[in-house]
């Protein structure tokens, strides 16, 4: 029997994400922030009159607050939770969302083990694919992390029916059109082929919907398997199907640095 565990169960009385004394923000972004619900919850939270703020009763969704404030929810104080950071080796028949309208199982089915009802994947992988794929409560990190400006790349292995010449494999980073959008690739390497299909390694800086299909797809190739297997310096590794783990400190600080949110490193 596996013994059930959380990244860290308790609570502490703090400002969300290291903000600053006197930072104002609206009501739904402070109980969002706080890691208590999304904005739509907290809005209809405000709306129902079950949300108040330095002990007044507050039904003004456009209401601003101070993150310091005393922001309590059916009289329970709303306080910051511990931040959590996981990363899951997602696998194939799984989609990236927490509740399925066609009942499929999805990729919180790997998460049973962990205690923390806030978490919510970066970005998304989907059913057919595999791979790395990370979790957080943190709203800004993930943000970061996602934000075209700040081009964190993410590293996929595929496998196609056929074999990549090098034309091929050229066209994926000089462009090509799908649906009239040019899709490009950072760059595109054969990994190793077959007699009658091949393996290439692609990384891309941007997160357009199903994009390496999409490319593929435009080239008249198949893809037969596709596997996220890093995202910025954070490698998958040996981490086993559908097994989870938290990211170690030095991994979260690699993260923040590939998504401007740490200073870079001096040689």
């Amino acid at each position: 029997m596996r013994q059930r565990r959380s990244p860290q169960k308790s609570r502490e009385r703090a400002r969300p994400n290291g903000e600053a004394p006197g930072k104002r923000v609206t009501l739904p972004r402070a109980l969002s922030k706080l890691g208590h619900c999304s904005r739509t919850q907290a809005e209809r939270l405000i709306l129902e009159g079950r949300v108040s703020v330095d002990g007044r009763k507050v039904t003004d969704t456009s209401a601003w607050v101070d993150l310091a404030a005393t922001i309590r929810v059916d009289g329970t104080e709303v306080v910051a939770e511990a931040k959590i950071y996981l990363m899951l080796n997602k696998p194939r028949g799984l989609v990236t969302t927490r509740d399925d309208p066609e009942g499929r199982p999805t990729v919180y089915n790997c998460l049973r083990d962990f205690e923390a009802p806030h978490l919510s994947p970066v970005g998304r992988l989907d059913k057919a694919s595999e791979g790395l794929l990370l979790f957080t409560n943190d709203t800004v990190f993930a943000q970061a992390l996602l934000d075209p400006l700040t081009h964190v790349t993410k590293t996929y292995h595929v496998q196609v029916n056929r074999i990549m010449d090098a034309q091929m494999l050229a066209a994926m980073t000089s462009g090509v059109r799908h649906d009239g959008e040019v899709l490009k690739a950072t760059s595109a390497a054969l990994l190793r082929s077959g007699d009658k299909n091949a393996w290439i390694e692609v990384e891309l800086d941007e997160g357009r919907n199903r994009q390496i299909r999409r490319m593929l797809e435009a080239l008249d190739v198949e893809c037969l398997r596709l596997v996220r297997v890093a995202i910025g310096g954070l490698a998958l590794g040996e981490l086993p199907k559908g097994a989870v783990r938290a990211l170690t400190d030095a991994e979260l600080k690699e993260l923040r640095r590939s998504a401007g949110m740490e200073p870079a490193r001096r040689n």
